[in-house]
């Protein structure tokens, strides 16, 4: 979303923000259209979930898309309330940027989970959410080492211990079941199962966080073709279904972990 949101984004100057109802998750936050109109985005840059809009004003744009909420670009010759503009928008197109580069970034989010809040300069590495989370999956900083260390002795479930946003930034429930069945290792395990007593890695650590990183590269790479929504997945929402690891004659089962469904096979992943 990050790449694809950059282009039309990022050097341009946010020219006004229709924003058509009051809030998301939370409030948006006081004068939130009038503090970003006439604001140019330096930079858009992404940690975790959150997307992280630099302005010139020195605020920061934090946004997160929640359950449901997506970005999509539409090309606008102008801004001013014409009937084709209006029939391109949706019930549930909340919030609307009209940038300098002659694009509308448009927010829709009909669970209205999302969030864009405004934080003030110096402030974002201080952040209640950024402050504590762990290591980006696709960074040098995460490796077998470093997931081994942050699950050493812990008492959680190996899908737990992913979920866990400490351990490592943003994951999610779908692609943390992928990569274990691609790790062969049972979500039921035990966290502390990937380091030893003295808290060194063992050879599941370093397999689990290759998996991690080859799941999410694959999954970046497939965003554009035609064929990544029904064929993206190894295991998730396939219950029922035969294994899709080579020689396995397992049966794909679903399993409820902290509220949150789990697709694992019970033959391949020990």
């Amino acid at each position: 979303m990050r790449r694809r949101l950059a282009p039309s984004m990022v050097r341009a100057r946010i020219e006004a923000v229709d924003l058509r109802r009051p809030d998301l998750r939370r409030p948006f936050p006081r004068h939130f259209a009038r503090r970003l109109e006439g604001q140019t985005v330096l930079a858009l840059g992404r940690r975790a979930k959150y997307l992280v809009g630099s302005l010139t004003s020195g605020e920061t744009l934090l946004m997160h898309l929640g359950m449901s909420g997506s970005f999509r670009v539409v090309r606008e010759r102008s801004r001013r309330p014409t009937a084709a503009n209006a029939a391109r928008l949706d019930p549930h197109d909340h919030v609307i940027f009209h940038m300098s580069s002659g694009t509308a970034v448009v927010f829709n989010d009909p669970r209205r989970f999302g969030i864009m809040e405004l934080v003030a300069p110096g402030k974002l590495p201080r952040h209640p959410v950024l402050s504590t989370l762990g290591p980006e999956p696709l960074s040098d900083d995460f490796d077998g080492t470093a997931l081994a260390r942050a699950c050493h002795r812990k008492k959680t479930s190996l899908k737990a211990a992913l979920l866990d946003q400490r351990v490592v930034a943003g994951l999610g429930n779908i692609y943390a079941s992928e990569a274990l069945h691609v790790a062969g290792l049972s979500p039921r395990r035990s966290a502390s199962i990937l380091a030893t007593p003295s808290g060194a890695p063992r050879a599941a650590a370093h397999r689990l966080a290759s998996a991690i990183k080859r799941v999410l590269t694959t999954a970046i790479a497939r965003q554009s073709t035609p064929a990544y929504r029904a064929e993206r997945f190894l295991v998730y929402d396939r219950e029922g279904q035969r294994c899709t690891r080579s020689g396995c004659k397992g049966t794909l089962r679903r399993y409820v972990q902290s509220g949150r469904s789990t697709f694992y096979c019970p033959v391949c992943q020990r």
